[in-house]
């Protein structure tokens, strides 16, 4: 059984949790930020997932973001302040180089994921996405690796299991050039499993919900974890070394000037140091 949650749903600020009909659907909610993450809002995506695999009566689990965002990556302003700078991208792992406690709680969820991506999901907010087992996307969806931007690498999604979704070779194109793809793009390419028109996606991805949610929860169970032997590798392995190495990144003079540039919102120069 997972542990418990450090902060309970009733807690939360950034996210809404609900439970009914056997789904629980996790809302990222700062609309205002687009969704963008701080410290809490990962806590409280750690204690979502926690709390929804604990729950016996949750058989699907849906996680989308409050309109116009699905997740626009990490509140660069807020966490380049204060003592959040001093945690690697709000993973307060690093100094034990450990994955990313939200990635780890979504990943070791064992309750069918759904993403419903009604807007932007960049940088960890297409992390989010890629922890899914299915993904459906609104047309007003796009998605992008952005970390190359930032000087930086991406977490265990686009490590780990985006080369497993699209195929090596499109992974690759995807992460070392930090390009946006829409929604269509995206069906293409297989990252998603279906678009629709914005106005249907939740009734859409809330339906599939409950086509799943209808089987026997211990065969869903064994269903998922199959899956993700046969089709990833150790989220802990590559998570622990991809900290590891962000890090590292966060030290160089290239991370920053990638930050900067995007606060300056002008073309960054890149020095290789």
């Amino acid at each position: 059984m997972p542990p418990a949650p450090a902060i309970e749903p009733a807690q939360f600020q950034c996210l809404l949790y609900g439970v009914r009909d056997q789904v629980a659907v996790v809302t990222l909610n700062r609309p205002d930020r687009r969704n963008a993450l701080n410290l809490r809002a990962y806590a409280e995506i750690e204690a979502a997932f926690r709390a929804a695999a604990r729950d016996s009566e949750v058989r699907c689990v849906v996680v989308t973001g409050a309109d116009p965002a699905f997740c626009s990556g990490e509140d660069v302003k807020e966490m380049m302040t204060g003592e959040q700078r001093s945690t690697t991208a709000g993973r307060s792992q690093v100094v034990r180089r450990e994955p990313t406690p939200a990635a780890m709680a979504a990943l070791e969820c064992d309750k069918p994921v759904i993403a419903a991506v009604n807007g932007s999901a960049v940088g960890w907010g297409m992390e989010l996405s890629l922890f899914a087992d299915i993904r459906i996307a609104s047309e007003n969806a796009k998605f992008a690796e952005l970390f190359i931007k930032r000087g930086l690498i991406s977490d265990i999604g686009g490590l780990l299991r985006l080369p497993a979704i699209v195929g090596p070779a499109k992974a690759a194109e995807l992460l070392f050039t930090g390009d946006v793809i829409d929604a269509r793009e995206a069906e293409r390419i297989g990252l998603v499993s279906e678009v629709v028109p914005h106005g249907e996606l939740m009734p859409r991805a809330l339906a599939l919900a409950a086509r799943i949610a209808v089987n026997p929860p211990l065969a869903l169970r064994y269903m998922k974890e199959g899956l993700r032997r046969t089709s990833y590798g150790d989220p802990r392995e590559i998570g622990g070394w991809a900290i590891d190495v962000i890090t590292k990144l966060f030290e160089t003079e290239d991370h920053r000037e990638g930050v900067r540039s995007f606060l300056e919102k002008r073309a960054p120069v890149f020095k290789g140091r």
